[in-house]
């Protein structure tokens, strides 16, 4: 998939990960809409981003992925305001132990959330033109980090639901690729904060850092270019990219067929 003339959102897309994705992507053609909680940053962003690349590259629209109303209220003024949305990167995230419901609500209910009311402009069976969608997991969705196991269970459903999602559509023609990004530990605010956010796992707080020092920590730019592969590649689809500051690979998984 070539990005010029392309639409994409990217959910908690102001800061970190998400603010790395919406500038490769604005770098490389598309427009995107940038959806987030944080107003003053994601606001600061999409004039940045439309000052460096023209006017109308970039959108933010404040919103909830735990919210219903207010996804379908932003994809409704991205295809009024671009024409449509060819590319979704389910990006919005937390990591708090502390608040285990939130966590699940965030980082997998919303990521299912938005998918399905995503379905409803890019399903080609309803008259949407098809694209990608590609979720944030981690590594943590592809293995247990000890101190966080509701964090790595959220991302664990990620994966499993991008995987499920990408056959569905294969079978039943949606005409969407669905791929899962998952990267080791990343110089975020979420990085930063996992200490204080432990809950009742704090006790594991320097097994988590000497797990930090032993993987090493990557750079959110180097996120972002995976997340371009992924979209750019249009072979690949159920694929969960795998990135540690060492490299990156594409994780086989049995071949099972549920």
């Amino acid at each position: 998939m070539a990005l010029n003339g392309k639409i994409a959102v990217v959910t908690g897309g102001a800061l970190g990960i998400g603010k790395a994705m919406t500038e490769i992507l604005v770098r490389n053609g598309a427009k995107v809409a940038l959806l987030d909680v944080n107003e003053t940053a994601g606001k600061s962003l999409m004039e940045d981003l439309n000052k460096q690349h023209g006017q109308e590259r970039a959108l933010f629209l404040s919103c909830n992925v735990e919210s219903e109303e207010q996804i379908k209220a932003a994809f409704q003024k991205v295809t009024e305001t671009f024409g449509g949305i060819d590319i979704i990167c389910n990006n919005a995230g937390i990591l708090n132990e502390n608040e285990w419901e939130k966590t699940v609500a965030i980082n997998l209910a919303g990521v299912i959330r938005v998918t399905y009311l995503a379905l409803e402009h890019m399903n080609k069976l309803k008259g949407g033109r098809g694209g990608v969608i590609v979720n944030t997991a981690s590594i943590a969705g592809l293995g247990p980090l000890l101190s966080c196991p509701v964090y790595t269970a959220t991302k664990h459903g990620v994966v499993g639901f991008t995987r499920a999602m990408a056959m569905a559509s294969t079978v039943s023609g949606y005409g969407i690729r669905f791929n899962a990004l998952c990267p080791g530990f990343v110089q975020t605010d979420l990085f930063t904060t996992i200490s204080s956010n432990l809950g009742r796992y704090s006790n594991l707080a320097d097994a988590t850092k000497q797990l930090a020092d032993k993987t090493g920590i990557l750079i959110a730019s180097t996120v972002a270019e995976c997340l371009l592969e992924l979209v750019t590649d249009e072979t690949k689809n159920g694929d969960a990219l795998m990135l540690l500051p060492k490299g990156k690979s594409y994780v086989t998984f049995p071949t099972f067929i549920l």
